[in-house]
């Protein structure tokens, strides 16, 4: 089975902050180095599939430019596949500020085209063997869904800090089978309108250091937080750790018991390490801490 990822590559600029929000007359020191990464979101669930050893794959945009070359070259370092049409607006970049309980502020630079479309032939037949897709919520991705569900192949997704109201992310709340969602400003009954109105059969919402729930037409099941086993260090991963994992047990056939298991270990490991392809648990590893719960 090979998974693909849809979207959601670029460069994450990580500044650690003494605190958020970062208050100055007009200028404050970080408390460490500035550094940049290949990251992003569809970055790291990769990587999460990939530590597990699950083939995936990889759609995006990518721009003629520094950054995109060095997106390129490390996909070719980690061996994923990387299928990239040229981004009209350059490659995408982040500027992550954080904390050291954690926190994190993204400011997002907005140099996607509005109305741009990826063409189909980028999508359209999917690669051999592809069964699941992970479609990130970047603008042009919304447009792929249909393709992925006329496939027959199972979709997830991710809301990130969704607040249950922003249309901008209704096209993926109702077009996937497992939905990912932060609970730091979710609204009440979110979950619930998605299982009731789109074809999700899992809704996902994680709380940090609260663990996580599962919520489905027959209940909640909730997971607290795993023990990291070491200080955390870095966040940034951490949630794309957790989907990566719960989607390798999910199409496995686990269940929701062991998804869960699976993604909140993931998840808290990813924490003790900074970001990039050292950052995610291997099957090894996942399985020695999960019998050990």
């Amino acid at each position: 089975m090979v998974f693909l990822v849809v979207g959601g590559t670029g460069i994450d600029t990580v500044v650690p902050v003494a605190d958020l929000p970062v208050l100055g007359a007009d200028s404050a020191r970080p408390r460490g180095p500035i550094e940049d990464h290949v990251s992003h979101t569809g970055t790291c669930v990769a990587l999460g599939l990939r530590a597990l050893g699950a083939p995936v794959r990889v759609i995006d945009t990518i721009g003629d430019d520094d950054p995109g070359r060095r997106v390129t070259g490390a996909f070719q370092e980690w061996g994923i596949p990387l299928h990239a049409a040229p981004a009209p607006g350059g490659t995408r970049r982040a500027v992550n500020l954080m904390s050291p309980d954690g926190r994190r502020l993204s400011l997002y630079d907005g140099r996607d085209v509005p109305g741009y479309r990826l063409p189909s032939s980028y999508y359209s037949p999917l690669p051999d063997g592809v069964r699941h897709a992970h479609v990130t919520i970047v603008d042009w991705a919304r447009h792929v869904l249909p393709s992925l569900r006329a496939a027959g192949v199972t979709v997830s997704t991710d809301l990130h800090d969704w607040d249950g109201e922003n249309p901008y992310h209704r096209d993926f709340a109702l077009g996937a089978d497992v939905v990912f969602i932060s609970g730091v400003q979710l609204g009440a009954g979110a979950a619930e309108w998605i299982l009731a109105e789109g074809v999700a059969s899992r809704v996902v919402v994680t709380h940090g250091a609260g663990g996580a729930d599962l919520i489905t037409r027959d209940g909640t099941t909730h997971r607290d937080a795993a023990d990291p086993g070491a200080p955390v260090v870095d966040t940034n991963g951490a949630g794309d750790a957790f989907a990566a994992a719960f989607l390798a047990a999910w199409t496995a056939g686990k269940s929701d018991g062991e998804c869960l298991e699976a993604g909140t270990i993931a998840g808290a490991y990813a924490c003790t390490r900074t970001v990039g392809a050292g950052a995610f648990i291997t099957a090894s590893e996942l399985l020695r801490r999960g019998s050990s719960e």
